[in-house]
Order: C-alpha cells, then sequence, then structure tokens
C-alpha cells in the first residue's frame, strides 16, 4: 500500500513540474512579444539595383509582437531570392517587401506588396489636406473620420478614430520613395492613399467614405501602439472648454488664465 502511495505521489509530483515548466515557458515567451517567427534580414549591405541572393541574407527570430506587416518571412526567400532592391539596405537590417524592386525601379506593381490576408484599398482626404504630401509610401497613419449621423449637409458631425497603425502602400500612383518623392517636384498629386487593410477594415472605411470625408494622422514608424478606450468627439465638446477640458489625452493650458496675453491673473 505505501509502495503505491509512492509511485502515486511521484506521479503527481512529476506531472507537477511539468505542468510549472509548462507555464513557466509560456509565461516567458508572452513576456518577450509572443511566439517567435522567422523572417529574412540582410548581413551584406545591398545597394540600390543589386539583387539579392544566399550570400547577403540570413534568417533571424524575432516575437511576433515586434515583427512588421511588411517583413519578408523565411518561407517567402523562395519568391526574392535574384531580385532587385529599389533602395540600399544595410547589414542588419530586416529585408521588407517594400526593399524590393519591380521590372520598373521607381514603380513596384502593388499586388506584390499587399501580403496574404490584406488588401490595398484607396482612400481619399480632403483637397485642402497639404500634410499628405508629406507622406510617403511605407510610412504608418492611423485614419480618422469626420462623419455625420444623417445624409443631410447641416446634421452633427463626430470625429471618430477608425482605425490605428496603418501601412500606406502608395501615395497617388507611386508605390516606392523615390517616384512619389520625383513626382512632388513636378506635378501636385491628389489627396489618395493606398492603405494595407484586411476586409473587415476595408468594410468599415467604404461605410465611413458614404457617410463623411477622411483625414489621417503619421506615426512614428517604431510606435508599434494602439490607444484603446479613445471617444467619438462632437463640435459640442470642442466649442465648450469644459467638455473639451475632460476628453482624455487632451493637452490643455496649466496655470492662470491671461486675458489679452499681458493682463493680470484672473
Amino acid at each position: 500500500m505505501n509502495r503505491r502511495a509512492f509511485v502515486i505521489a511521484l506521479v503527481v509530483g512529476i506531472l507537477g513540474i511539468f505542468l510549472l515548466f509548462l507555464y513557466q515557458r509560456r509565461f516567458e515567451v508572452e513576456a518577450s512579444g509572443g511566439e517567435r517567427i522567422r523572417v529574412l534580414t540582410v548581413i551584406k549591405q545591398v545597394d540600390r539595383g543589386k539583387p539579392l541572393t544566399d550570400d547577403n541574407i540570413a534568417t533571424r527570430e524575432i516575437p511576433i509582437a515586434y515583427i512588421e506587416e511588411r517583413s519578408v518571412k523565411e518561407a517567402e526567400k523562395s519568391k526574392i531570392l535574384n531580385l532587385r532592391v529599389g533602395t540600399t539596405v544595410k547589414a542588419g537590417q530586416t529585408l521588407m517587401w517594400t526593399d524590393l524592386a519591380s521590372a520598373n525601379e521607381d514603380r513596384k506593381e502593388l499586388s506584390v506588396l499587399v501580403q496574404p490576408g490584406y488588401r490595398a484599398v484607396s482612400i481619399r482626404t480632403a483637397r485642402e489636406d497639404s500634410s499628405i504630401a508629406l507622406i510617403r509610401p511605407g510610412d504608418y497613419v492611423d485614419v480618422i473620420g469626420v462623419l455625420g449621423a444623417g445624409s443631410g449637409a447641416t446634421e452633427a458631425k463626430a470625429s471618430v478614430v477608425l482605425l490605428q497603425r496603418i501601412l500606406v502602400l502608395a501615395t497617388g500612383v507611386d508605390t516606392s520613395v523615390e517616384a512619389s518623392e520625383a513626382r512632388d517636384k513636378t506635378v501636385e498629386r491628389e489627396n489618395l492613399l493606398t492603405l494595407s487593410l484586411t476586409l473587415p477594415e476595408a468594410q468599415i472605411l467604404a461605410l465611413a467614405a458614404e457617410r463623411g470625408r477622411l483625414a489621417v494622422a503619421v506615426r512614428n514608424p517604431e510606435d508599434n501602439k494602439t490607444t484603446a478606450g479613445l471617444v467619438d468627439i462632437n463640435m459640442d465638446a470642442i466649442l465648450k472648454p469644459e467638455q473639451r477640458a475632460s476628453i482624455p489625452g487632451v493637452r490643455t493650458p496649466k496655470g492662470p488664465t491671461v486675458i489679452g496675453g499681458g493682463g493680470a491673473p484672473q
């Protein structure tokens, strides 16, 4: 009987140690950014117009939380071997699909830039939004809609953050930075951006475009964070100081109110 109890206790102990190991392993994976994905990286600088070969690329494991949507995965290596790069890629950099050149160096085929599971969707912003001229393919943006509840011109409108950290595939008809910069010098571009979206995200923008106008806010490419709990903002919220001050994330002046810029504090 004692022998049987000892065996059961031993089995339970081993099982407990195994489960503890699995939990610890899972915790370490999540804390380090999640599952590791194998992507391609450049080990020798590849100058613009030069082909990619086995000698100048290698594989690196990166946590999934830190992987760029544009990164070329190890499983896609056969698709990029012997293709030329459209821009100089330095040693140590992760290889991006936007680094590759098509038959025309200055205009990469849009379909090549679209990653599996995503779609290229074009949106048009307001003509007076001149900041679009500063956006380049490869930038990341947040998409904001100024939407109304109905179809009337005088209806109440609200500013809604529709999507965050969205990759720009093309500006106007240009899918490369080089072509985009060259066009800026010769012709005024239309306010047209092509974004990398999932199908549900494309549905959201299609409906939003029917209800109002769209605007974008450019992000730092290293900023991977998205903001949760954002509220929709209507005109009353920005015209009334007390409501404007209560909007989360809005920076308001500190210190006493000064009238006329040089009067005494009130």
